[in-house]
């Protein structure tokens, strides 16, 4: 699988709005077929950044995301509301879910 984490810095007044503001955009990656898992967090840290963690079945998977309609979208409109480029990470992983763990066990919970 394709996996993303990326970091974006949101301006101060949009930061609340944030969730709603990317909702279009989160929705339709989610129903993209190739789509494993599309989820923002907001940092405990500093409430101008969310992360987003993302996986996508494969490199094809990837490719048709980065080409869709609703992508070419948030290219237009979501970048005014961004205090800064976002910074990402992007590695191909032998997997195709989450893995346990194992060092934080949870005994009788999987």
């Amino acid at each position: 699988m394709i996996f993303i984490t990326a970091k974006f810095t949101i301006r101060p007044e949009y930061a609340d709005q944030w969730p709603e503001i990317a909702a279009d955009f989160t929705a339709a990656t989610r129903a993209e077929p190739g789509c494993l898992w599309f989820d923002w967090s907001r940092s405990v840290e500093d409430p101008t950044e969310y992360v987003l963690v993302e996986a996508f079945r494969d490199g094809d998977a990837g490719a048709a995301h980065v080409q869709s309609e609703h992508f070419k979208a948030a290219q237009r409109t979501l970048p005014p509301h961004l205090a800064r480029t976002p910074r990402v990470v992007n590695a191909t992983v032998p997997q195709d879910d989450w893995s346990l763990l194992g060092e934080m066990a949870v005994p009788g919970a999987e």
